[in-house]
């Protein structure tokens, strides 16, 4: 049974950081695409950062890109979202998400993941 239990989220100043975990189990980053969502109040769940380990392709959405860096830890079987120069309009609701079928080439919409973790909120307010 695929599993996703995330961590690390809270109350950061804008220019912060914040490292998010997010602990898979019933899968291995090998067999499984990865990526870190994002929803904020009363807009759809968007794609922040997807990784595809068969095609070795990371995508990131423009509004992340140079401040967030996806990684892994293999043997923990953890993936990581860190968050630096946080900004006001990164707060949301942040999921990590695992797919079978994602094969990279693009950052996909929040339907072609099915897996997810329960959430985690990512505040950055003064």
């Amino acid at each position: 049974e695929v599993q996703l239990v995330e961590s690390g989220g809270g109350l950061v100043q804008p220019g912060g950081s914040l490292k998010l975990s997010c602990a898979a189990s019933g899968f291995t980053f090998d067999d499984y695409a990865i990526g870190w969502f994002r929803q904020a109040p009363g807009m759809e769940r968007e794609g922040v950062v997807c990784f595809s380990s068969g095609s070795g392709d990371t995508y990131y959405s423009d509004s992340v890109k140079g401040r967030f860096t996806i990684s892994t830890d293999n043997a923990k079987n953890t993936m990581y979202l860190q968050m630096n120069n946080l900004k006001p309009e990164d707060t949301a609701v942040y999921y990590c998400a695992a797919d079978y079928g994602y094969r990279g080439g693009y950052l996909p919409d929040a339907v072609e993941f099915a897996y997810w973790g329960q959430g985690t909120q990512v505040t950055v307010s003064s």
